[in-house]
């Protein structure tokens, strides 16, 4: 379901293998969701979430040296939107994810989808500019 369409592509090679990972990431979380022989979701949910946390931070710091060295205008902008995304990741409560893990999957399916999709296409390719 989730895949790097060509549309995606920055043209900024290690940008773009990264967030093919992303997108395998948000695949992993939408493959656990639709999937009926696990029934208790909630250490799956959380090793989905630690690696997303720990997968953008070491995304967005090559991505921030990378418009750092080519001098990009609108670098604290991206900056400002990495801080919000990471502070999002933290706010995902794991003891409502162990309620109700259907939904929270629903949640951070929902979250990644608008992000990934509308981040890369409306920020990350004016870097490439």
């Amino acid at each position: 379901m989730y895949e790097m369409k060509e549309e995606y592509y920055t043209g900024i090679e290690q940008i773009d293998e990264e967030h093919k990972r992303l997108f395998e990431i948000a695949d992993e979380a939408y493959e656990l969701y639709h999937n009926e022989f696990i029934p208790d979701k909630y250490d799956n949910i959380a090793e989905i979430l630690q690696e997303l946390r720990d997968y953008t931070k070491t995304h967005f710091a090559h991505e921030e040296a990378y418009m750092e060295s080519i001098g990009y205008k609108n670098m604290f902008v991206q900056k400002v939107q990495h801080a919000q995304f990471c502070d999002k990741l933290d706010e995902l409560n794991l003891e409502h994810i162990d309620e109700n893990s259907e939904e929270a999957i629903q949640n951070i399916l929902t979250f990644l989808t608008d992000w990934l999709v509308h981040h890369i296409l409306e920020h990350d390719m004016m870097i490439a500019e």
